[in-house]
C-alpha cells in the first residue's frame, strides 16, 4: 500500500498538480495585492496612495515604484495563473519582494510587520522559477491539438 502512494505520488502528474496548487495559490495573492495597489480594490489605496506610502518609505520615484511594484504582482500574478512564462515572470516577483522585505518589513514575525511573509512568497517563486511551472499550463492547453486538426497555416479544403 505503502508503496503503491509512493508511486503515485512521485509520478509527473502529481508533480504537475503540486506546481499549480503553488502557482494559483501564490498569483491569487499577487493579483490580490497589484489590485489593491493599482486599482485601489479589496479595500487597498489606490496608486497614488501607494506612491504616498512608498515615497514615506524613502523608496525613489515613488510614482514610478508603485506603479511597476502593482504592475509586478498584477500582470506577474495572473500570468504565473495560467502558467505562461511563470519562469521569467518570477523574477521581477522576486526582487519586488527583495524589495519588500528590506524597506517595508523590519524583524522576521509577520505579526509584528516583519519579512516572513515577503519571504515565503519570495521562497515559492524561487522554487517556481527553479522548477518551471509544470505541464498544466494554458500555454499547453493551448498548443494541443486534437488529432487530425489542421494547423493555422494549412491550406484550406
Amino acid at each position: 500500500m505503502i508503496q503503491r502512494i509512493e508511486n503515485v505520488l512521485n509520478g509527473e502528474s502529481a508533480r504537475d498538480w503540486a506546481l499549480l496548487t503553488l502557482r494559483s495559490v501564490v498569483a491569487a495573492v499577487f493579483v490580490f495585492h497589484g489590485a489593491q495597489k493599482l486599482f485601489g480594490a479589496f479595500g487597498g489605496y489606490g496608486l497614488e496612495a501607494t506612491a504616498g506610502w512608498m515615497g514615506g518609505l524613502g523608496i525613489p520615484f515613488p510614482l514610478v515604484s508603485a506603479t511597476l511594484a502593482g504592475a509586478t504582482e498584477f500582470f506577474g500574478g495572473l500570468a504565473l495563473a495560467a502558467g505562461i512564462l511563470a519562469r521569467l515572470v518570477a523574477l521581477p516577483m522576486i526582487f519586488t519582494m527583495g524589495v519588500a522585505m528590506v524597506t517595508a518589513h523590519s524583524g522576521f514575525d509577520a505579526a509584528q510587520g516583519g519579512m516572513e511573509y515577503p519571504l515565503t512568497l519570495a521562497a515559492a517563486l524561487v522554487s517556481i522559477a527553479i522548477q518551471g511551472p509544470g505541464r498544466l499550463t494554458v500555454s499547453r492547453v493551448v498548443r494541443q491539438k486534437p488529432a487530425g486538426a489542421a494547423g493555422p497555416l494549412a491550406p484550406a479544403s
